[in-house]
């Protein structure tokens, strides 16, 4: 590890020596810290760099200010300095994006949301702060003395996450270090120390006190890592969903329609798993979240059927609105809330597919309903089948590859990601000879289900339907 760490930090020095010496100069000490060092000590450190210092943020701002190619002051009330600095690192030019924080120690009183920032002055001081001993290490520069107080190194190459004091103080300091705990747990494939999900369980109540947008931050993290189902299964055995995405944990209590499946928690777990193995660009927030949460309705949409069925009718269209619901209060983009609830909506669309024999029509509806997602919307349902029956999933499978080749014949045909009537609003006008008005909404509607119906249509044809309807309209 610490031989990877010095290649690493050899690849940076041009950029982080310079600094520090400017520090020096100064009259102040500089650290590589934290996440930084720990990504170091990993092999995976990026050219985003994490710096502590003794330095006052008005003494870092006179530093780096004549050096850096950009400096921003949007952490500076919490004793943060970011800045952004182009260096050659051999034979090419890289840009490094640098945040300097002032030694601190910060706290929630039991009301407030927000942290109160008291400065340090040793590192020892602000190491023990950090949420867990693996970002509890420093390396003093430019002499890249290696600090680590707090058996940081030790933890890191046996994978466990441990607070550098007591859980109880770090997670009283800041509370959403117990959804750190889970992110981290999913980002590095760490376990979590006894202690620590023992503290977790007792104080998850606490993370009530945190912003929404921090919360969604911490999840998103976590579910854009590369083992999101181990961070979701600490948040639910924690208790810390029932808080944050209470959705999620009262999935464990229900059983799948089909019953293939231990209950539809893990089922939805299981999904996640498989959208994932079904990216191609890289993670994809929407298709995660929406994998997680398409079958949140079933809880409220649940019936015991005369024949000893569970039923879930509709837990389609309940689950979009709870998914509406929890997004915004998370604070999501109005856009990613509309992409996902609309996904959600859609996921069982295609099991009314059956074995093919959906008219042409009621592709071009499948992909005008779409629309943009329609490329989601297919891993989404593929991913859904989770069924352990190899000739039932084998099926499936056969049907969608089908659904999927006769949508690129249409879409080759008629080109299908932009389906309109084949006349436009002032066509209509001119052709009924009317003005703007209710009218023109009514007819561009029937054109556009005469489109959906039939397909394209000629000039003429369409000129004579429209005409027929404002004929019979009258």
């Amino acid at each position: 590890m610490q031989r990877r760490a010095v290649s690493e930090l050899l690849r940076v020095s041009p950029a982080a020596d310079d600094l520090a010496r400017r520090f020096q100069e100064a009259g102040f000490s500089l650290a590589l810290v934290g996440g930084s060092v720990r990504d170091a000590l990993l092999g995976r450190l990026g050219n985003d760099l994490d710096f502590t210092t003794d330095a006052r943020p008005e003494d870092v701002l006179k530093i780096v200010r004549p050096w850096a190619d950009a400096v921003w002051e949007v952490g500076i009330a919490f004793g943060t300095v970011g800045c952004q600095k182009d260096a050659r690192v051999g034979d090419t030019v890289q840009r490094f994006q640098i945040e300097v924080t002032t030694y601190r120690s910060e706290a929630y009183d039991r009301t407030s949301r927000k942290p109160e920032v008291s400065y340090g002055d040793s590192i020892e001081e602000d190491l023990v702060r950090r949420d867990f001993t693996v970002n509890a290490m420093a390396v003093a520069l430019p002499e890249k003395t290696f600090i680590d107080p707090y058996g940081g190194l030790e933890d890191l190459a046996a994978r466990i996450l441990r607070t550098p004091g007591t859980p109880e103080e770090s997670f009283s300091d800041d509370p959403l270090r117990m959804m750190r705990a889970a992110r981290f747990a999913a980002q590095l494939d760490f376990e979590v120390a006894p202690e620590v999900v023992a503290a977790m369980k007792e104080m998850s109540g606490r993370i009530e006190i945190v912003s929404a947008e921090r919360i969604r931050e911490e999840l998103n993290k976590l579910l854009l890592s590369a083992h999101p189902r181990k961070g979701l299964g600490l948040l639910v055995d924690t208790g810390l969903a029932d808080h944050v995405l209470p959705e999620l944990p009262a999935l464990r209590l229900e059983s799948d329609e089909h019953h293939r499946h231990k209950d539809v928690y893990e089922h939805s777990l299981t999904v996640l798993d498989q959208a994932i193995d079904l990216e191609e660009d890289g993670p994809d927030l929407v298709l995660r979240i929406a994998a997680l949460l398409h079958d949140i309705g079933k809880p409220r949409t649940r019936r015991f059927e005369k024949d000893g069925r569970v039923s879930f009718h509709h837990h389609e269209v309940v689950g979009a609105k709870m998914t509406k619901k929890r997004m915004t209060a998370l604070k999501y983009s109005n856009e990613m809330i509309k992409d996902v609830s609309r996904l959600v909506e859609l996921h069982l669309r295609f099991h009314g597919y059956g074995t093919g024999e959906w008219t042409d029509s009621a592709v071009r509806r499948y992909v005008r309903d779409a629309g943009p997602l329609l490329s989601r919307l297919h891993k989404l349902t593929r991913s859904d089948c989770t069924t352990r029956n190899k000739r039932k999933a084998a099926a499936l499978s056969r049907a969608y590859d089908g659904l999927e080749e006769r949508i690129a014949q249409l879409q080759e045909q008629e080109e299908l990601d932009a389906i309109r009537p084949d006349l436009d609003g002032n066509q209509i006008q001119e052709l009924l000879g009317i003005g703007p008005g209710p009218a023109i909404g009514q007819a561009y509607k029937f054109l556009l289900e005469l489109r959906l119906e039939n397909g394209p249509m000629e000039y003429d044809q369409a000129v004579t339907a429209l005409k027929e309807w404002w004929a019979a309209r009258d």
